[in-house]
């Protein structure tokens, strides 16, 4: 089966052999692709519109996995199981929305052994709140596709409470753009980062003709997301860590 480069890259993150939670299955073409590959043996397919489990339900079927594969219509977590699976897998939501699903079904989220998750907005919320909550992310991702740059997260539950050091978020730009693709200079990453400065010099730029309470308070945002920016691009340009 097809499926697209991000997808690709979300379902690579799974470790190989364990049970999957798809939250927001869409037309299960990850549950699919996760099955068919052997990455895992049993897939449970999640979605909150009976719409896209109806395609989901066809597609596993032509694909001939259905012994394999639980489709349920769900609100987020609320009809897993806790310790149904190995892996609760988000990809393709708002960060917010994402960090939502997971505080609300904490005795399930905290029952499975990693997360997986793509926020398609707000990493940096995303990379704070699972700190707070206890999660340290111990691998990190980005890709481009069709013009648009995705993260991609690895996360377990810190049980021990005591942060590895290589996995900590020890800074802000460790928040708002990973401390691993910071350290490993990541290409894209940099791409990312030279194209946000970009635009928001030139937002800034037009800012400073409009004097308005509003405007002020927006230009010293843009002025601070900008210094984090350069402070991230400094990674690309020495040995800090």
């Amino acid at each position: 089966m097809q499926i697209s480069k991000r997808l690709q890259a979300v379902a690579g993150m799974v470790t190989q052999g364990n049970r999957v939670a798809d939250i927001g299955c869409d037309h299960a073409y990850t549950a699919i692709y996760l099955l068919t590959n052997r990455i895992s043996p049993y897939v449970v397919a999640m979605d909150i519109n009976q719409g896209p489990l109806d395609r989901a339900k066809e597609n596993v079927e032509k694909f001939a996995v259905e012994d394999r594969v639980s489709i349920r219509k769900s609100d987020g977590l609320e009809k897993l199981h806790p310790g149904e699976v190995d892996t609760i897998l988000i990809a393709g939501m708002g960060g917010r929305l994402m960090v939502e699903i997971l505080r609300a079904n904490m005795e399930i989220v905290s029952a499975a052994k990693e997360l997986i998750l793509q926020p398609q907005s707000e990493a940096y919320y995303v990379r704070e709140t699972l700190k707070e909550m206890g999660y340290l992310i111990i691998k990190e991702s980005m890709l481009k596709e069709d013009g648009k740059y995705y993260v991609i997260m690895k996360l377990k539950a810190d049980t021990a409470h005591i942060s590895v050091k290589e996995f900590q978020l020890l800074k802000p730009e460790h928040i708002y753009f990973s401390r691993q693709l910071l350290e490993e200079r990541n290409p894209i990453l940099l791409e990312f980062l030279r194209s946000e400065k970009q635009q928001y010099m030139k937002i800034y730029q037009e800012l400073i003709t409009q004097q308005t309470t509003q405007s002020i308070k927006r230009q010293a945002e843009l002025h601070d997301l900008i210094n984090l920016i350069d402070t991230a691009m400094g990674y690309y340009m020495d040995d800090r860590g």
